[in-house]
């Protein structure tokens, strides 16, 4: 039986439990979710489900990352609600996936983690299997395991196995409907590549970490912490009135809107802006105080150390660590000259990760 899974905290309890019942079954579990965004989050889910899978014995097959093809299927339903049309199509899409794998591999009977989901509707469900034993012969199984304390158990095993919970569907529409406009810039990643809080790319780091310390038998457990998080969106310099200068901005800047001004004074390496407590930081301080040996902003920008270590040079620079100044790296800083400068960023509260040692 091929089983198409969604997730690592759906499909634990959903695959204990067709175990139990179809003891003499194979089963294949199928991780197909084209829907996921961002790409990072997908890894994520699947990385976290294939760790389910090889817990419990299961064959694990990880499908292909088919967003351009499902942003097809859903077109002109963006703004479908939760167990909407649009719902109807991704699992219209997902199940056929999962059918074709059946019968590639010889199976006759497909299934579904999204039983599991309070989120999804079974009756659409159950459509969709009525299309798949006409057109495939294959029979999609829509067992209830979320009766008589299933939905409990299957929270208890999530804590149990301490499994990544994400706390969105997945798809982009719905997290735009589920927690508003603002939390798709919540996912912004920076163009140099370094981990952010939070982010998926760093989760996905941390439960790869947690496989390696399981496989070895290491003791560890997961922690969460509650945090004030912060994503950089856009931002810059311009000099002179000559148009922008290549420019790095630190974590926690922030600034209301643009402004204008000079550089008031100067001290060691760092040019005291006239307006916002804004610092403009030459390069060759910032490498000072970093132990760096950037030879251009563009290359730190390309480049750029992990957040953390931005982040204590944040504080070398404020002598204190809930500053939100924003601090420019630029290759040179002049007096007299007319700056603009410019922040766009986000501040929330958020929630990440961590892993916990020597218990």
């Amino acid at each position: 039986m091929v089983v198409h899974l969604c997730c690592g905290v759906d499909a634990g309890y959903f695959l204990k439990r067709l175990k139990e019942e179809f003891p003499e079954e194979r089963l294949i579990g199928y991780f197909f979710d084209p829907n996921i965004h961002p790409y990072s989050e997908f890894l994520l889910r699947s990385f976290e489900t294939k760790r389910v899978c090889e817990k419990l014995g299961v064959e694990f097959v990880e499908g292909e990352y088919l967003v351009e093809e499902w942003f097809q299927q859903v077109k002109g339903l963006e703004q479908e609600p939760e167990k909407g049309e649009r719902c109807s199509r991704c699992f219209d899409f997902s199940l056929e996936k999962s059918a074709l794998l059946a019968r590639q591999l010889g199976e006759r009977r497909v299934t579904t983690s999204l039983l599991m989901s309070p989120m999804k509707s079974r009756e659409q469900l159950k459509r969709v299997g009525e299309v798949l034993r006409e057109k495939y012969q294959v029979e999609l199984l829509t067992p209830d395991f979320r009766k008589k304390g299933g939905t409990q158990a299957q929270q208890q095993l999530a804590r149990e196995w301490e499994l990544y919970r994400q706390d969105y569907c997945g798809c982009l529409f719905g997290l735009r409907k589920q927690k508003g406009e603002e939390s798709l810039k919540e996912l912004s990643s920076p163009v140099g590549g370094e981990l952010t809080p939070a982010s998926p790319e760093e989760r996905l780091h941390l439960y790869q970490l947690r496989r390696w310390l399981e496989e070895r038998r290491i003791p560890h457990r997961v922690i969460r912490e509650e945090f004030l998080n912060y994503r950089l969106l856009r931002g810059g310099v311009e000099k002179g009135g000559k148009g922008v200068v290549p420019s790095f901005i630190l974590p926690y800047s922030q600034l209301p809107r643009p402004v204008r001004g000079e550089v008031e004074f100067f001290k060691n390496g760092v040019g005291y802006f006239s307006k916002m407590g804004a610092l403009l930081v030459e390069l060759e301080r910032f490498n000072q105080i970093g132990g760096f040996q950037f030879k251009s902003v563009s290359q730190l920008y390309r480049h750029p150390p992990s957040f953390e270590k931005q982040l204590d040079i944040r504080r070398k620079l404020e002598k204190r660590s809930y500053s939100t100044s924003p601090i420019f790296i630029l290759d040179r800083v002049e007096m007299g000259i007319r700056y603009r400068l410019e922040v766009e960023s986000l501040l929330f509260p958020d929630h990440q990760f961590h892993l916990l040692l020597n218990l």
